[in-house]
């Protein structure tokens, strides 16, 4: 029997996508991130452990969550001491309401395969196939590594979603088993980038320079539109002038800012970034810049 490939903790698996590629597709995401971008919409993503999210309007406050917890960290009315909770997901587990989430759980590349496979045909009708995303999802490098040989053992196109903030030798493992990258690229201003994500930008457009390179057509670029981050002409400006220098990937796709992550920093009992969404005549604006690169 082959070796056990390192495991991943798994925060969802979402099916019949059309977001992660082209195509319908699978996309495993995976948790942990070197980034903390204030309008995260996946901030569950961010620990690498499992987390509890509870949905208060949903709780009936019938006691059930707070009779199965053996850590004690739950209260009658379903409220959660976090000093006491060990995200075992007992509460989840009872819950009569789907008042709380359980998020996170470990699987090989093995069993990442196995629930992938039976979308086959959904793939091979679209010209789809299977993305893994995150949080940061070549963190995990290993599992990634043998997930993605396994997927195309398989005969399963592979897409890889990644910020690009890792050492270019983990690319290098990946490239002949991914066929597509999703990369994120949210500004060339590096004091900007550490504003907005804690971190700086020189490795993630250093990696992106020697993808160019070699795996041009094999690159989309996503680029997240945030308001009172990248929302101008001038910032916008500077990444369409970074690819007119560095090369032409195979699509540049301005995604505006949406509120999903709202809703789950409140669920993770924490306070988020909040903004409304910039306006379709801004979108077309900033659109506009990469019109000679499309």
């Amino acid at each position: 029997m082959p070796q056990r490939c390192e495991n991943a903790m798994v925060f969802d698996i979402q099916r019949a996508s059309y977001v992660d590629g082209p195509g319908l597709r699978t996309t495993v995401f995976l948790k942990g991130c070197n980034l903390r971008c204030r309008w995260c919409h996946n901030p569950e993503s961010q620990d690498e452990r499992p987390v509890l999210l509870r949905y208060p309007t949903r709780c009936t406050h019938c006691g059930v969550c707070a009779a199965h917890c053996p850590a004690h960290a739950v209260s009658a009315d379903g409220a959660t001491n976090p000093a006491l909770c060990t995200a075992c997901g007992k509460c989840a587990l009872y819950c009569l309401n789907d008042a709380r989430k359980l998020c996170g759980r470990l699987m090989s590349a093995e069993e990442a395969l196995a629930a992938v496979l039976p979308d086959r045909p959904y793939y091979d009708a679209t010209g789809g196939g299977v993305t893994v995303s995150g949080g940061e999802c070549m963190l995990h490098i290993d599992f990634l590594e043998a997930f993605l040989r396994l997927c195309h053992e398989n005969g399963l196109r592979t897409a890889v979603d990644t910020a690009g903030n890792v050492p270019f030798s983990a690319f290098e493992r990946i490239l002949p088993h991914a066929d597509l990258f999703l990369y994120d690229v949210k500004c060339v201003t590096e004091e900007t980038h550490i504003a907005g994500t804690g971190a700086s930008n020189r490795l993630i457009l250093d990696n992106l320079r020697r993808l160019l390179k070699t795996r041009a057509d094999s690159i989309i670029i996503r680029v997240p539109v945030v308001p009172g981050f990248n929302d101008n002409e001038e910032e916008i400006g500077k990444i369409a002038a970074f690819f007119r220098a560095h090369g032409r990937p195979a699509k540049i796709e301005l995604l505006p800012y949406h509120r999903l992550g709202e809703n789950k920093n409140a669920a993770l009992g924490r306070e988020g970034f909040t903004a409304e969404p910039p306006s379709k005549e801004l979108m077309a604006r900033l659109n506009a810049l990469f019109d000679d690169l499309r």
